[in-house]
């Protein structure tokens, strides 16, 4: 069951992925192969799940001073991080603000759309 889950969960980081590259083609172009968005898809998960946190607690005290706000910009440089690592295109920091809070968005909503089915012990 955990490699369903895990296979579900990648399905909707490539979708979501393959969304917010359409939705906001003007400033990002994705990978050409479906080879590469499944590479994507990899790399933006291990991304969110390796090296955001860290980066989240190293930033902590301008988290706390900007209320919460300075999260937009982690999220921003994660986005420009997965581009670096996958060839995602992305045209400037506003793009990738703007990429990352459209993959947020889509992300959260397939995630409702398809849940992972509890595992069973």
């Amino acid at each position: 069951m955990q490699q369903r889950n895990w296979f579900i969960s990648l399905l909707i980081n490539m979708a979501a992925l393959a969304i917010t590259v359409y939705l906001l083609s003007g400033g990002i172009t994705g990978p050409a192969t479906p080879l590469g968005w499944v590479w994507a898809a990899l790399v933006y998960g291990l991304v969110n799940s390796a090296i955001r946190p860290i980066v989240t607690l190293l930033s902590l005290p301008f988290i706390v001073v900007t209320l919460g706000l300075f999260i937009l910009v982690i999220n921003a440089l994660m986005f420009m991080l997965l581009g670096a690592l996958t060839g995602i295109a992305v045209a400037n920091f506003w793009w990738a603000l703007a990429a990352a809070l459209v993959m947020g968005i889509v992300n959260s909503l397939l995630t409702q759309l398809f849940p992972a089915q509890a595992a069973t012990a």
